[in-house]
């Protein structure tokens, strides 16, 4: 990933969209001629440059091509007052403008970061890079309770969404025992094919890119999108499986029921709850488990704030904190009595 911070916007903003990570960073990277402005640690252009040894001319050419990433991120122009106060700072200059400077660009840390990660001309921006990525897996780690396999169940919405999942599934299995026409293996097979469907790897795909154990459930992995998106296919899937056996008055043939599962690929109403679950897995999976599903490339997004929270926060619990929960007992019990 190191080597893709320059080139990958997607990168580089789920490395500024953690703040647990930026609070180990600005701990660890001693960043001097900083100064402290309205609550924020804010550089010049001039320290900025003398930061990553750089000139002028390359720090106005990447605020050029990256204006609006470099703003959203912290960037700002000062004028007026902001700028007179800003200027008091260090007795009415700031380095290297003087007096007379009339707008002045400043970066906040997460903004210097940002442009660290964007430079290939300074070696110095390179270690930088190298430091950032080595921090956010330390931080990623430990946060998820020392691994990442399992990170997907410490947001509070996994363990309902895997026991409805759970309910599906058995559904699901009882409907290929009754309607389908193929020996024991249709089990295996068929899961293969929702999951070929929903996110599009198999399970032995999906194994290699998380790096799981054999013994490892391909099922505890999944997020709760995930785990919604395939029980919404296998309920469906059921319920079309005993319309169409009943029809033909017999059970199904195995190129009858890819006939059927072809049907829900083409699906509007599963169409956005398989996006989703598709954005969800190659999205998270590439910010907290550095896992690249290549078959879902074009559904990668930056991670959002709200999800470095779910997955990392104050609100996130291992699944054994979970399960001590009384509240959490209760939205089983409620589960259950359905």
């Amino acid at each position: 990933m190191a080597n893709d911070l320059p080139s990958s916007f997607i990168d580089r903003q789920n490395v500024l969209n953690n703040r647990y990570a930026l609070e180990k960073i600005q701990e660890h990277l001693a960043f001097g001629g900083g100064l402290e402005f309205d609550g924020d640690i804010l550089f010049t252009k001039q320290q900025v440059m003398e930061l990553f040894d750089i000139s002028d001319s390359t720090i106005e050419k990447y605020l050029a091509s990256h204006s609006d990433e470099l703003k959203t991120n912290g960037y700002v122009l000062f004028k007026g007052k902001k700028l007179k106060d800003f200027k008091g700072l260090s007795g009415g200059t700031v380095t290297d403008y003087g007096t007379k400077t009339s707008v002045l660009g400043v970066f906040n840390f997460r903004a210097m970061l940002n442009v660290a990660m964007l430079l290939t001309e300074s070696e110095r921006a390179k270690a930088v890079r190298s430091r950032i990525l080595d921090i956010v897996i330390d931080v990623v780690a430990e946060r998820a309770g020392g691994h990442t396999k399992f990170i997907n169940q410490r947001d509070a919405d996994y363990l309902p969404s895997a026991y409805r999942e759970y309910s599906y599934r058995k559904v699901f299995t009882d409907a290929l025992d009754r309607y389908l026409d193929m020996g024991k293996f249709k089990y295996g097979a068929y899961t293969n094919k929702i999951y070929q469907l929903v996110f599009k790897e198999n399970a032995k795909e999906y194994k290699q890119i998380l790096k799981l154990a054999k013994s490892d459930s391909v099922r505890d992995t999944f997020y709760s999108e995930v785990l919604k998106a395939i029980a919404s296919v296998e309920n469906g899937l059921a319920k079309d499986m005993k319309v169409k056996s009943t029809e033909l008055g017999r059970k199904l043939l195995p190129s009858e029921l890819d006939g059927i599962l072809q049907g829900l690929d083409e699906n509007e109403y599963l169409k956005p709850v398989i996006d989703d679950a598709r954005t969800k897995m190659a999205s998270r999976d590439m910010s907290f488990r550095d896992a690249l599903h290549t078959k879902l490339e074009s559904y990668l997004q930056t991670v959002p704030e709200g999800d470095v929270e779910k997955f990392l926060g104050k609100a996130s619990r291992s699944l054994e904190e979970q399960l001590s929960d009384p509240e959490t007992l209760e939205v089983f019990k409620r589960l259950k009595n359905r």
